[in-house]
Order: structure tokens, then C-alpha cells, then sequence
């Protein structure tokens, strides 16, 4: 019922007329830059490296960056495939730190047949990050606003924040959206020496390989994209399906601890006690029992985005137990935040959700319209923190590759992939984006909970190894139940620790 729910909302949900970009294909983009491989400093295990690139691919011969990129050699060579790329998403993910942290991330027959190759996109991490005046960013108003005098105080920071992170960070500023980082992906596939791109991508990092898929459709090879992105949605379409995402997150969180004793939450009414805390925190008086610092209703509704993602239901219900009065969790996560902000600067990955996803409102009538129509569809978790944290963020920021229905020429057959109830992006993403891509994506349907789906289950994971190397695709419809943990899976070590892969890093984990 949810899923045909937002299926209806998602297709019926008109873009603005600025979405109205068709995703012209190209072939043009080549590169001739080879990468000179050394080992990381950092992580010594693997190859890091440099690949240069036009800061405005119209312009070739102009300004230049810097892209970061990393590599572990394929352990069998005599059974290499070839050069695998990945993206762990974000915006403000690093493929880089995703190379150091492969070995508890893919299976072994992965990596046995892979070099697996990752890069900081442009704008992110190593590869010129998109930086601002700490001075500047820390005057950043509330993020949800209350009336008008909020809004004109949001458009008047916005106009101020833009030009300092412009000058800040340069020319790069205006040229980070999905587009440039996929025609620098095509670079990269070249100077790996690649005739066509194998590419696994999470989250944001769909969106790079969606982008890749109109630009150049006869350079892929495989395009495993996993827990999709949807280009298509203008801000009503994008803010209302996340928020019947997180709330349906919630509600399996509040089944599985009515069902489970080992909730501390077992028992109680879990809607009350969660529903007092938003009071509490809407009035000023609550706060957070390891610091003293007051916590907001964003701050709060955080907690169900971020313990969903896992999801890591325990430390969630031991969470609300404590924010209620109880004992404190096993684990104590940090009190959302805005970040990260380092010394004198502050940085804004953000600025590339704002240059892809036309997010822009004329007034507060129209937020509060949005707001309304949130809060109804989400009766507990009111909105989705992700979006509403971003949304002001980008007023007075020009959209460079506006939302557009996703146009794919090529041949070979694409993967999309995605949990049924993934908080962070809704299942009914990846199936828009897969009916939009026509006969030739296959849509993979994982029967669990949270965001990215390889390596939770054996199923899909093994459908998407064996898509990457052998090039097969599951028939459409092809759905796997939930199954062998992902921690026996890929023999992982549990880590106490939020998700860290997010559509915004504008509340650090």
C-alpha cells in the first residue's frame, strides 16, 4: 500500500518548468591524463593518486583541478576483470576513504576481481572542497522557519553566505553539480585505460552514474546503482516523498520493539513518549542529558533519520529511553549539529544538492504550504531533516542541471537496487528511476530496512557481484528477502557509530 502510495505521488507530483532539461548525450568527453600511483599516505595499503581536469568542461584549456583518487589492486590478477569505480555518496562522501575501507565493504570475490578505484568528487574532501568564512556560516539562522521575517532573514544570509563561499573557494563554485563530476568520472575511466566504465555507486553517487548514463551510453560496460536518487522531482515531489519514507521507517521501528523484548522501549507506548520529546523540544525544555544543551525538534526528528539508516534499532529505542529520562544507550550518539567546521572554515557540500535539485521558494507561504502537507504525511516524524536542514541553504543558488525525466541511449543493461524501507532514499525513487530508464534498468527490490543493500543480505549481494563481473542481470521484479546478516555477509566489524552516508553532511555523525 505505501509503495503504490508514493508511486501515485511521485509520477502525479508536476516538475517546475525549469526541469524541463532533456539530458542531451555525448560522447565528446576523452582525456589523455594518466595517473601516477603512489602509496597512500594515509593508508598505506593503497594507491593514491591525481587526476587533472577543466574546472568548466566547455572549456578545456581553462582553469584546471585537482581530482583525489585512490586504488586497491585486484587480489587475483589472473582473474582481473578490470577497474571498478564506486562512490559512497553524500554529497560530501569521499571515494577515497571508501578505497581505504573496501576490505570490510565488498566480498572477496569483489575484490578479487577488481581493482577497486575511488575519487573525492570536485568540491568534496581532497579534490578542492567547496569551503566558506567559519566567521559567515556560523550566522546561519534556525533552519526551520516560522514566518516571514525568518524567510527574508534566510534570503538575505544566503546572499551574503554565497558570495563568501564563491570567493573562498573560487571558480569551482559554480561548476559542482553531477554533470561535471561525471564527465570527470569518464576522464578517470580513461586514464585507467578502460574502453567502458564498471561503476558501483550509493545514495548520492547514483545520481554521478545516472548523469554518466546520458552523457556517454556507449562508454558503460555495468551500472550498479544502489539505493537510487530521483532527477525528476521538484522540491513538493522530493520533500513529500522523504517524509513517507522517514515516517515509514518509524513505523517499523515501532513494530519491531512491540514485538521484540529486547527494546528497552517493549511495553510502552513508543508514539507518546516520542511525541512528548517533539513537545518538549518545540517549548525549549529539552535537553541533551550528556551536554546540557538544548535540543531542537530538528535535532530530535534526526535521531529517526539517523537510526533507520542502519538501521540500528537498539541504540534508536536505548535513544529515546534516555532523551525520555531513562538509562543512557550502550553508545551515545553526538547531538546533531551544523558542520563541519574546522579553525576559520566551514564546508558546504550542500552547494551541490543546490546546483542538481531546483529547491528554491518565493516566500514563506510556499514553505509553509510544504511544511503542512510534511507534517500530515508524516504525523510522527512531522518532516524529513535531511531536505528541510538544505532547503534554505540553497535561495539565491542557480540550479545547473535542473531535475529532468533520466534518458538512457545505450545497450548494456543497468542495476538499480533498493531497500523497501530505506529512510534516506524512498524505495519509490529507484522505481521512478528505473521505469524513467526504460526496458534495459532493472529494478532489484531488497524485502528489508535501511540504506544501501549490498552486503546486508546474501541475495541481492550476490546478484550484484555477479552483474559487476559477469554482466548478468536478475529478470525485472527480481526481489530478495531478508536473510544471512551482513556482518557473517562481509565479515564485518559492528561499529557504534550513526550513518555517515546522507543526502546533506550539514549534521556530521
Amino acid at each position: 500500500m505505501l509503495a503504490a502510495a508514493l508511486l501515485a505521488l511521485a509520477t502525479a507530483l508536476p516538475i517546475s518548468a525549469a526541469n524541463a532539461a532533456t539530458g542531451t548525450t555525448t560522447e565528446s568527453t576523452e582525456s589523455t591524463e594518466s595517473i601516477a600511483w603512489a602509496p597512500c599516505e594515509e593508508e598505506p595499503s593503497a594507491e593514491c593518486g591525481k587526476l587533472t581536469v577543466p574546472i568548466d568542461w566547455s572549456k578545456p584549456d581553462g582553469p584546471k583541478v585537482d581530482i583525489a583518487v585512490a586504488r586497491r589492486k585486484a587480489t587475483d590478477p589472473a582473474a582481473r576483470v578490470g577497474s571498478l569505480v564506486i562512490n559512497p555518496g553524500g554529497p560530501g562522501g569521499s571515494g577515497v576513504e571508501a578505497v581505504y575501507g573496501a576490505p570490510g565493504s565488498y566480498t572477496e570475490e569483489l575484490q578479487r576481481r577488481f581493482d577497486i578505484v575511488g575519487f573525492d568528487p570536485r568540491g568534496v574532501g581532497r579534490s578542492n572542497p567547496v569551503i566558506c568564512s567559519a566567521s559567515v556560516y556560523n550566522q546561519m539562522p534556525h533552519t526551520v522557519m516560522k514566518s516571514q521575517a525568518d524567510f527574508d532573514a534566510w534570503n538575505a544570509f544566503t546572499k551574503k553566505l554565497h558570495a563568501d563561499c564563491r570567493a573562498r573557494t573560487g571558480a569551482l563554485y559554480d561548476h559542482v553539480d553531477s554533470v561535471d563530476v561525471a564527465r570527470d568520472m569518464d576522464a578517470l575511466r580513461a586514464a585507467l585505460g578502460e574502453e567502458k566504465l564498471t561503476f558501483y555507486g550509493i545514495s548520492y553517487g547514483t545520481l554521478i552514474g545516472q548523469m554518466y548514463a546520458e552523457l556517454f551510453p556507449r562508454r558503460v560496460r555495468a551500472l550498479a546503482l544502489d539505493s537510487n536518487m530521483d532527477h525528476s522531482l521538484g522540491v513538493e515531489g522530493f520533500l513529500a516523498t522523504e517524509a513517507l519514507a522517514v515516517e515509514d521507517a518509524f513505523d517499523q521501528f515501532v513494530g519491531w520493539c512491540d514485538q521484540d523484548p529486547s527494546c528497552v522501549l517493549h511495553g510502552r507506548d513508543i508514539r507518546a513518549i516520542w511525541k512528548d520529546l517533539l513537545d518538549k523540544a518545540r517549548r525549549g525544555e529539552l535537553t541533551y542529558p550528556s551536554t546540557g544543551q538544548k535540543m531542537t525538534e530538528l535535532q530530535v526528528i534526526y535521531n529517526a533519520a539517523l537510526g533507520n539508516e542502519g538501521p540500528d534499532w537498539h541504540t534508536l529505542s536505548q535513544t529515546i529511553n534516555w532523551l525520555a529520562g531513562g538509562e543512557p544507550p550502550d553508545w551515545v550518539p553526538p547531538l546533531p549539529g551544523r558542520g563541519p567546521v574546522e579553525g576559520d572554515v566551514a564546508y558546504l557540500p550542500t552547494a551541490i544538492l543546490c546546483q542538481d535539485y531546483n529547491l528554491r521558494l518565493r516566500n514563506y507561504t510556499e514553505y509553509a504550504a510544504l511544511m503542512h502537507v510534511s507534517n500530515r504525511l508524516a504525523p510522527d516524524t512531522r518532516y524529513h531533516p535531511y531536505p528541510i536542514d538544505d532547503l534554505p541553504i540553497c535561495m539565491n543558488y542557480p540550479t545547473t542541471n535542473p531535475p529532468h525525466s533520466l534518458k538512457y541511449t545505450g545497450d548494456a543493461p543497468l542495476l538499480l537496487g533498493n531497500s523497501l524501507h530505506d529512510p534516506a532514499t524512498p524505495w519509490i525513487w529507484s522505481a521512478n528511476a528505473a521505469r524513467q530508464l526504460g526496458s534495459k534498468a532493472v529494478l532489484l527490490t531488497y524485502e528489508g530496512w535501511g540504506h544501501r543493500i549490498y552486503g546486508k543480505d546474501k541475495c541481492q549481494t550476490d546478484i550484484i557481484d555477479e552483474y559487476l563481473i559477469s554482466l548478468k542481470v536478475p529478470p525485472h521484479g527480481t526481489r530478495c528477502a531478508v536473510g544471512t546478516p551482513e556482518e557473517s555477509l562481509l565479515k564485518r566489524q559492528p561499529q557504534r557509530t550513526w550513518p555517515t552516508d546522507r543526502l546533506s553532511w550539514g549534521v556530521p555523525a
